[in-house]
């Protein structure tokens, strides 16, 4: 394991010093800003009596948990990229589903009987108010198209990704171009939107994040197993294509429930950041996989405070804390030698 760790590239003496010159002079600058630091965590304590805060904190430690032990495997099986294919996909779906909401039993075919387009035009509706069932269900198919493209389409995984990211990317610029009335909806989706997550985005996010959480430990020796190296699994007699696919299921799962807080733009980070931060570290499967959880969860709660008391996007701040610590753990790495 500690050979596979160490194929991640780390950075050279020289860079190291570099960096560490860097982040001395943020340190000193930060320094000088202390008291404004401790202003910036005593205001946060003041939001954290408002409810939809308790809610963000809550969706967005789960959702930051759940990245970070999916990203660690997904960047050893040089799949780092298919949160980010993944995300696009979602957006696709998300317009979709909202664009339906605009489908009234008047404008479907008038062959169709009128009870049908009434049932339709209900169906549309309902999609259209809560996007994300619909959503999960198309992006955890894409998620197996995509192994299955890689695996026996004879197409490899970074060419795969980009012939389903760009196709839905694609279809989701189209329908929002074709619909009015959902900018804002859309603006939400791809930069994220937290604190406006509704009882039922949270409720959903919550299940669906323990969910995740305790099929991973479940099955962590296999997907260990699997993320080492796949063909002694199979040589062993494990069903690593089903592992493989449960490792989609869940990364599927965890890039629709995080949408709302980072926006499919920026998903894709909270999946990458936190592994390759903890890989600059450790060379152990297990130490990467914790701190790994760690970073990410410490991570999204700073962000989350910037963004409270300096009114900054959640995603953007969150993903500014997380390059912060990487450029500290590589500077870590590289004196290391």
């Amino acid at each position: 394991m500690a050979e596979l760790l160490t194929k991640i590239k780390k950075p050279t003496r020289r860079g190291a010093v570099a960096l560490w010159v860097v982040l001395g002079l943020v340190v000193l600058w930060l320094a000088f800003h202390i008291g404004d630091i401790v202003w910036m965590f005593g205001q946060m304590g003041g939001y954290l009596s408002y409810k939809f805060i308790q809610r963000a904190l809550i969706v967005g430690t789960l959702v930051s948990l759940t990245a970070a032990l999916l990203g660690v495997s997904l960047v050893l099986k040089r799949y780092s990229m298919i949160g980010d294919g993944l995300s696009h996909v979602g957006f696709g779906a998300l317009t979709v589903a909202m664009a339906l909401g605009f489908v009234t039993a008047d404008a479907l075919p008038a062959f169709l009987p009128v009870g049908l387009r009434s049932g339709i035009a209900s169906l549309c509706g309902i999609i259209a108010a809560g996007p994300l069932p619909f959503t999960l269900v198309i992006v955890v198919l894409c998620a197996f198209a995509l192994l299955r493209l890689s695996g026996q389409g004879g197409m490899g995984g970074d060419s795969a990704i980009a012939l389903i990211s760009t196709s839905a990317l694609a279809l989701g610029v189209v329908v929002t171009s074709m619909t009015s009335g959902m900018n804002v909806d859309v603006y939400n989706y791809m930069f994220g939107s937290i604190l406006a997550m509704s009882d039922s985005d949270v409720w959903l996010s919550v299940i669906l994040s323990g969910a995740v959480l305790i099929l991973f430990v479940l099955f962590y020796p296999r997907i260990f197993a699997v993320t080492f190296d796949e063909r002694f699994a199979r040589a062993t007699g494990m069903q690593a294509g089903l592992y493989n696919h449960l490792i989609a299921l869940l990364t599927a799962v965890t890039v629709v429930i995080g949408m709302r807080m980072m926006g499919t733009l920026l998903i894709s980070s909270l999946i990458i950041f936190p592994a390759l931060s903890a890989m600059r570290v450790f060379d152990n499967f297990r130490a990467v996989t914790i701190s790994a959880a760690v970073i990410s969860v410490v991570c999204f709660l700073v962000g989350m405070t910037l963004s409270c008391v300096y009114s900054i996007p959640t995603g953007a701040g969150i993903v500014g804390v997380n390059l912060f610590v990487y450029l500290i753990c590589s500077a870590v790495a590289g004196m290391r030698g």
